[in-house]
């Protein structure tokens, strides 16, 4: 199989304070992947640390996407190289309807203009697919939104820019069963051998209606475990004590 991601041995610190402590981590092509851990255990902080966010750090390691380091690009550039992240709270921006802000993602990430009549369909159709308002199209970004329509608002962006790597941070953070099901929904419509996906949570509601590769245990900066989708199904029955004692 295709390596798309890999990280190797990042060590990544906020501020003076060490987060990442020599993180080993690959994902193919075609595969889903998810990062589970207690809060404050570095998930978010790998997340960020994929996209170079400037608040963060890296000291040591290398992280390779599609063959490319990519640890010293800009967050700009990683996204265009087909990196996607879903944040835990996305961003109200009023005056900028979703269409034309998913029509300037669009254009920036691909470099060419959209034919605007079939990039509206291509939106619309999704929208269905997501059971959200096609109304909601034409409204401000997030603005007013509730928490499922944010996040369904991002599976939506996710599925339009089509990038090769999505990552989505506590997507699941906060929704009801039936947002989480079109959520899972629009992993699966997203998902095919040439992408991946990249699940950081602290729960495993998400996973119930996904096939999953491999779950990674994050504890204190450090995967302590990888195994299959049922290690997940374990940490929701025992929780993560065995890990935080080091056994």
């Amino acid at each position: 199989m295709k390596k798309l991601l890999e990280i190797n041995d990042l060590r990544v610190n906020a501020e003076e304070k060490e987060i990442l402590k020599g993180i080993n981590l690959t994902i193919n092509k075609g595969e889903i992947h998810v990062i589970m851990g207690p809060n404050g255990s570095g998930k978010s902080t790998t997340a960020n640390a994929i996209f170079n966010n400037p608040m963060y750090t890296t000291v040591g390691g290398n992280i390779v996407f599609d063959g490319e380091d990519i640890t010293n690009l800009s967050t700009d550039e990683i996204a265009r190289k087909g990196v996607f992240m879903s944040f835990q709270s996305p961003e109200e921006i009023p005056g900028i309807t979703v269409t034309n802000f998913l029509k300037f993602a669009k254009n920036k990430v691909t470099g060419k203009p959209v034919k605007i009549f079939e990039f509206k369909d291509e939106i619309k159709k999704y929208m269905e697919e997501l059971n959200m308002n096609p109304k909601y199209a034409e409204r401000n970004l997030n603005v007013g939104f509730s928490g499922g329509e944010k996040k369904k608002n991002e599976i939506l962006q996710m599925l339009v820019l089509n990038p090769k790597l999505v990552i989505l941070d506590e997507t699941d953070s906060g929704l009801d069963v039936d947002a989480i099901k079109t959520v899972s929904k629009g992993i699966e419509m997203f998902k095919n051998e040439n992408n991946a996906v990249l699940i950081i949570t602290h729960n495993t509601k998400i996973l119930h209606n996904l096939k999953v590769d491999k779950v990674h245990v994050l504890v204190d900066g450090k995967i302590v475990k990888t195994g299959p989708q049922s290690l997940a199904t374990e940490i929701e029955e025992e929780g993560y004590g065995k890990y935080k004692a080091g056994v």
